[in-house]
């Protein structure tokens, strides 16, 4: 089984009675990672898997954990199905990106981490955050008029097109 099986098999298997001790470990285990590179300003994070396990004392499973959720902050994406204890890991992490997701998530013991400040500026982290809260809000969409090109591209107007039984 893959270690990426085994991360999804552990959340996907988690009920109301594991969940708040899975919750800590992994939090606290992912809090640790996350200070230590943002302390270091390691943008790139490099070595073997099994190596970066044991220097910040994480249970494979749980660092592939880590992996999963730094995806989407990369400047490449790894390659999780193949990650084996053996392989070569190599992250270039996008540091706005990766404050702006941790808002997204709502991971509050992230984005507040007091080595951000080394990182980004106190005014560009309130920038990101307005930039995500931005994102949440909802963008009306104007219905056309009767009379108005119908948004489809038939050329027809509304009325005689996508509108004619509204």
């Amino acid at each position: 089984m893959s270690l990426y099986k085994e991360w999804t098999d552990l959340i996907e298997n988690q009920t109301d009675a594991t969940f708040e001790s899975f919750w800590t470990k992994y939090a606290g285990t992912e809090q640790r990672i996350y200070k230590d590179i943002l302390a270091k300003k390691k943008k790139k994070v490099e070595g073997v898997f099994s190596e970066l396990c044991a220097a910040y004392d994480a249970e494979p499973v749980i660092f592939m954990g880590f992996l999963d959720g730094i995806q989407t902050s990369l400047k490449k994406a790894q390659d999780l199905e193949a990650v084996k204890e053996d392989s070569k890991i190599k992250l270039e992490i996008e540091w706005e990106t990766l404050y702006f997701n941790m808002w997204k998530a709502k991971a509050e013991y992230l984005y507040t981490l007091e080595e951000w400040n080394g990182i980004l500026t106190p005014e560009r982290q309130k920038e990101i955050e307005r930039e995500y809260k931005k994102s949440l809000q909802a963008h009306a969409v104007k219905k056309p008029g009767r009379n108005d090109p119908c948004p489809c591209g038939s050329g027809k107007k509304y009325k005689n097109c996508c509108g004619k039984n509204n």
